[in-house]
């Protein structure tokens, strides 16, 4: 799922999730198998919990502020492009939505921009209801009923892996050890794009709601650049969103022990 609240991505122990058949017809998936060694399930039970209270509706997924969706796509779009500008640019046959709640980036952004594009979502209502909002696409390919904490995707399956509003959902050495899951699921020349609240303090802010927190900037980068593995190629800061809301940074990230084709006059402040 996604929020601009803080961000959203949580998971029960067992879930189904649905996707369409080339007739349009749903089809259930089997349950993704999890391995919850070393994860505190109470946490995400607890995130679980809260969104399936949630409405599956774009203002439910932004946290009653669905009036700034085409702000932010605006911003996402300007970024995505800045992306496929570098020298290396990744390809455009497959992204993954993570966090994907009813799919509204994938819908309004993503599908218009790739071949192919996974949903991932833990909450299985949500995912339902995506097959209605997303109108049958011919460009919405998997559906992956799972957390974040839990999915691994497939090794070198992805041009662009976007995390938008759902790392904040994810415990420091979760938010790790799905980064480095996510570089063995890039292509060559793939992306990672971060796109995330920040706090103005400099503090990280817990949210006991939904079992959240708010990382400043600089938590956010020590995790990326740090453990994870990753370097920042692009960065951009969301632009005219309303006052009183958290600043949007988004990065655009490619693994450290890549070849730094990208120099750092790439950057976009």
């Amino acid at each position: 799922m996604e929020s601009l609240g803080c961000a959203v991505e949580a998971v029960p122990a067992v879930c189904e999730g649905m996707e369409q058949d080339d007739s349009g017809e749903d089809r259930v998936m089997q349950p993704v198998s999890t391995d919850e060694n070393g994860l505190d399930e109470n946490y995400y039970k607890h995130g679980a919990e809260y969104w399936s209270t949630v409405p599956a509706t774009v203002d439910g997924m932004l946290g009653g502020f669905g009036y700034i969706s085409h702000t932010d796509i605006q911003g996402s779009e300007s970024f995505l492009k800045s992306i496929f500008k570098l020298k290396h640019a990744p390809g455009r046959k497959r992204a993954v939505d993570c966090g994907a709640g009813i799919g509204r980036i994938t819908k309004l952004l993503l599908q218009r921009y790739f071949d192919k594009v996974d949903l991932v979502e833990q909450n299985s209502a949500f995912l339902k209801e995506a097959q209605t909002y997303l109108g049958g696409s011919k460009h919405v390919d998997q559906m992956y009923c799972q957390g974040l904490q839990n999915f691994k995707p497939k090794e070198e399956t992805y041009d662009v892996i976007w995390c938008q509003w759902v790392l904040g959902q994810l415990k420091d050495h979760d938010f790790v050890h799905f980064m480095k899951a996510s570089i063995k699921g890039l292509k060559e020349n793939g992306i990672i794009v971060v796109k995330e609240n920040v706090t103005s303090s400099g503090e990280v802010e817990e949210d006991k709601q939904d079992a959240s927190v708010t990382r400043s900037e600089e938590a956010l980068l020590d995790l990326l650049t740090g453990p994870s593995g990753l370097r920042v190629v692009r960065e951009m800061k969301q632009p005219r969103f309303p006052k009183g809301l958290f600043p949007v940074r988004m990065y655009a990230l490619r693994p450290v022990n890549k070849p730094k084709t990208d120099a750092s006059k790439d950057q976009i402040d």
